[in-house]
């Protein structure tokens, strides 16, 4: 596939977050950013303030949470979803994972089976579901949560998904401190991203 002057570039700034990426999933990513600008925005899925800056505020902002997915991870879940934000992301980055969007509310659900559909990914699927009503949950290597809640809640959330051993992956705002991490948590990693300034640390707190 031979790529535009355009997806070079996005290519690269991807590579430069540690996250080289193949032809056909810079492709699909681009598709994504179109389906956010035509369709999720309209919809208030996402500010239509974000309109000329979808890449840099969310595709490359999500993309780096795909650092945290392991070799041997497959079972993933994206808390809250919204409009895909960030599961989508790493489902497309990560095609090895199963990834299940959670989101309670059907204008979203509806606009997540749209982008699955029109992408083409057959390692998502979207459960119409609050984390805490999920009865029998398949327990998850790992779960993302990008503006959903704050820590503990998010937390509160992740906890009953996970297997032992499992990760939650939160994005964290510019003012985190690692007090914040209760006690219980077995290993706790931050990573800050110097390529995206206006991004808080990802924290990644292991069961």
């Amino acid at each position: 596939m031979r790529l535009s002057p355009d997806q070079c570039r996005f290519g690269a700034l991807a590579s430069q977050i540690g996250v080289p990426l193949a032809p056909d999933q810079i492709a699909l990513l681009e598709s994504f950013e179109e389906l956010l600008r035509d369709r999720a925005i309209p919809l208030g899925l996402v500010s239509d303030r974000d309109a000329g800056r979808l890449r840099d505020r969310h595709l490359l902002d999500c993309l780096r949470a795909s650092l945290a997915v392991g070799r041997f991870d497959r079972d993933a879940y994206d808390i809250g979803s919204g409009a895909g934000l960030p599961g989508l992301v790493v489902a497309i980055a990560r095609p090895t994972v199963r990834m299940t969007l959670l989101e309670p509310k059907r204008r979203s659900a509806a606009f997540l089976e749209l982008a699955i559909a029109d992408l083409g990914l057959g390692n998502v699927s979207v459960s119409i579901e609050r984390a805490q009503s999920l009865s029998k949950p398949s327990p998850a290597d790992i779960c993302f949560a990008r503006a959903v809640a704050p820590l503990p809640a998010s937390l509160a959330l992740a906890r009953p998904l996970l297997r032992p051993g499992g990760r939650l992956v939160y994005f964290a705002s510019h003012d985190f401190r690692a007090a914040a991490v209760p006690e219980e948590i077995r290993s706790t990693l931050i990573l800050w991203t110097p390529l995206l300034e206006r991004s808080g640390p990802l924290v990644i707190m292991t069961r």
